[in-house]
């Protein structure tokens, strides 16, 4: 048996400091709002319609190989050797 809800009068969790506080506990995101180039964000776009992804993944991808200290040019590094030593 399906019970029906009437959701017209329901809040966001945003207005609900209880349910914000659950959702960042559990989610392990925080939303947050920031001003990026147009030229990046659209080619953060374009890649992610390319592959079928999500721009804001590929976003927090690169946010996270950044403060993490790995650079375009050690990927590159790591692919060549492997590559080197795979055909060797």
């Amino acid at each position: 048996m399906r019970k029906e809800y009437d959701f017209t009068n329901a809040k966001p969790v945003s207005e609900v400091p209880a349910l914000m506080r659950l959702q960042a506990e559990y989610s392990g995101k925080t939303r947050i709002t920031m001003r990026v180039d147009s030229d990046v964000l659209a080619m953060f776009r374009a890649r992610a319609a390319a592959s079928g992804g999500s721009y804001q993944t590929m976003m927090n991808e690169a946010l996270r190989q950044y403060v993490q200290g790995i650079q375009l040019a050690d990927v590159v590094r790591t692919a060549v050797k492997e590559s080197m030593k795979a055909s060797a």
